[in-house]
């Protein structure tokens, strides 16, 4: 039995390098050297080459190196008898909240505007929005919504939520029957739903026009959900006031793109909340020593789900 890390960002040898610290008992391979494909019990993925996976017959588990398996299944061939993991760390939920909340900040208090001013050597005030006068609406209440919707009542924000289940202490709407009404009273608009067939595309025309005039819009969960053009539109057309994107339906973002030189769409390289090595391990190598034991496997998804 053994494991196989297959990334195409250049981070699987330090992703071995911290797993053979931790465990110098479990063969650790790299996709891209030499390693017995049949010995592979365990796959270790983050964006993997479709089609990759097949190459392993005794193939047991593939886990998430982050929170996300939307790419895992988009590999459509690897479902059968194949359980899939995901990584629930705390620090991942803390990062994204702490990278929402700066969004928000920023968004209030207009310090994108101040940026172009300052590169125009430009002296000109604006009028800030406060916490009272607007309602985060958060798309999704997994782990990382909870945790934002927490944090943010924590600091005075007034926080609803849309998701499938009510959630205890946040005012939650539920499904397609309530979503038009939580748009309808939502100021700034959070995306953190996970990326499947009902929710791809979800952020397009029809729901920004449900969305009060000067809402603004915070996507960090996938590029998938949302349209992009139609973002583009909506904000031209001064409908939105702008959005704040770290994630894109193409990555990198292509050096043409619009979104690149709109003053009012303010775009990170997908850095929201990034996997952290030394805080996953730990779980990793847990749910491999299930594994070889035949007991239940933490944090597994639901493929009929898709989270």
């Amino acid at each position: 039995m053994a494991i196989v890390i297959i990334r195409q960002d250049g981070k699987a040898s330090h992703w071995k390098d911290i797993l053979l610290s931790k465990s110098k008992n479990i063969p650790i391979y790299e996709f891209g050297e030499e390693h017995p494909r049949e010995d592979i019990t365990m796959a270790l993925v983050w964006q993997h080459p479709k089609g990759s996976l097949k190459e392993y017959p005794n193939l047991k588990c593939v886990a998430s190196m982050g929170a996300g398996v939307d790419f895992i299944m988009d590999d459509t061939d690897i479902f059968e008898k194949i359980t899939i993991t995901r990584v629930v760390d705390p620090m991942l939920a803390s990062d994204m909240s702490e990278f929402v909340i700066a969004c928000i900040y920023s968004h209030l208090k207009n310090l994108s505007f101040y940026a172009q001013q300052k590169l125009q050597k430009s002296w000109n005030r604006k009028e800030y929005l406060r916490k009272k006068d607007v309602t985060i609406g958060i798309m999704g209440l997994g782990q990382l919504g909870r945790t934002l919707a927490k944090d943010l009542q924590h600091i005075g924000f007034q926080v609803q939520g849309w998701a499938n289940s009510r959630k205890e202490g946040i005012h939650t709407f539920l499904g397609k029957k309530e979503l038009s009404q939580f748009l309808s009273s939502t100021s700034i608009l959070v995306c953190l739903l996970p990326l499947t067939e009902d929710t791809k595309n979800i952020l397009d025309k029809e729901l920004f026009k449900n969305l009060p005039k000067d809402a603004y819009v915070i996507n960090v969960a996938r590029g998938g959900h949302l349209v992009e053009k139609d973002l583009l539109n909506m904000v031209d057309s001064g409908h939105l006031s702008g959005a704040s994107l770290d994630v894109f339906s193409q990555e990198p973002l292509p050096p043409d793109h619009p979104f690149w030189g709109h003053p009012n769409i303010h775009i990170t390289p997908h850095i929201a909340s990034l996997s952290s090595p030394k805080s996953i391990v730990p779980q990793i190598l847990e749910n491999y020593e299930r594994m070889v034991n035949g007991e239940q496997l933490m944090n597994v998804v639901s493929v009929f789900k898709g989270y």
